[in-house]
């Protein structure tokens, strides 16, 4: 509803800008987590959930109950957010066109940009592991995490900084329920488009199949090249424990 909510504002009024979906989104995610942590684990992301299930053991039988229940929450979400600003939509895109879509749903090159739909399945291959590198970082213990239940504020700057880093490509969903969830629900309010991008081809699939080889290729590569030469266990700083005196 964060992310929705905040690209709704500055697309359909004079309120906010680029700035304000970057922050929105990665505080949404921030309030996410907190908020679903203890009962689900809070992946709110099926890349997440895949990448565990390859490399973290999450079992398997779990991945498409989770992936559902992330897309409906989209879902929902995003007809919550349709319906608040009901009124602004049909002053400023009756029509509910191709012009309003990117409240729901990513575009290439967010609607305005040369990028070619496999430049941006690119982008949300890269996109996705980022965040994915960020994430097993994050939450590994044995790579000092953040203490104080932090984890969910520091997964949210990435998203900030990703959004930052790499928003113009492709709207960075690096999450396939955010995108498939909200662009179903503009598609069942009258968005005949929805699946369409500015030039009128297919394009729902990218924001799909990119986060979801992204999100395990992050994986992959966190655990290649930082995980495996991590200590089980590290020694005490000197310092931070009493020596034991050596008996005569």
């Amino acid at each position: 509803m964060f992310g929705v909510g905040v690209v709704a504002q500055v697309v359909l009024t004079p309120f906010g800008n680029v700035q304000s979906v970057h922050w929105a989104w990665g505080l949404g995610v921030v309030f996410g987590v907190y908020v679903a942590a203890r009962i689900s684990g809070a992946h709110i992301n099926p890349a997440v959930t895949l990448a565990l299930a390859i490399r973290r053991g999450f079992p398997w039988k779990m991945v498409a109950p989770y992936m559902l229940a992330q897309t409906l929450g989209a879902f929902v979400a995003a007809l919550l957010v349709r319906w608040n600003y009901m009124e602004v939509f049909n002053k400023v895109d009756p029509g509910h066109t191709i012009k309003t879509q990117g409240v729901f749903s990513t575009l290439p090159g967010n609607g305005v940009l040369p990028v070619s739909q496999l430049g941006a399945f690119r982008d949300q291959i890269i996109g996705t592991a980022l965040l994915l590198i960020c994430v097993l970082a994050v939450t590994d213990l044995r790579n000092r995490a953040p203490l104080a239940n932090m984890a969910p504020f520091i997964i949210g700057l990435s998203v900030v900084a990703i959004g930052m880093a790499f928003g113009a490509n492709a709207g960075y969903a690096i999450n396939p329920a955010r995108d498939l969830g909200p662009r179903l629900a503009s598609w069942i309010t009258g968005f005949g488009t929805a699946w369409q991008d500015q030039n009128g081809d297919f394009y729902a699939w990218v924001p799909i199949v990119g986060p979801l080889i992204g999100g395990p290729l992050g994986a992959i590569v966190y655990d290649l090249f930082i995980g495996r030469f991590l200590p089980i266990e590290e020694p005490e700083p000197v310092g931070r424990a009493p020596v034991e005196e050596e008996q005569s």
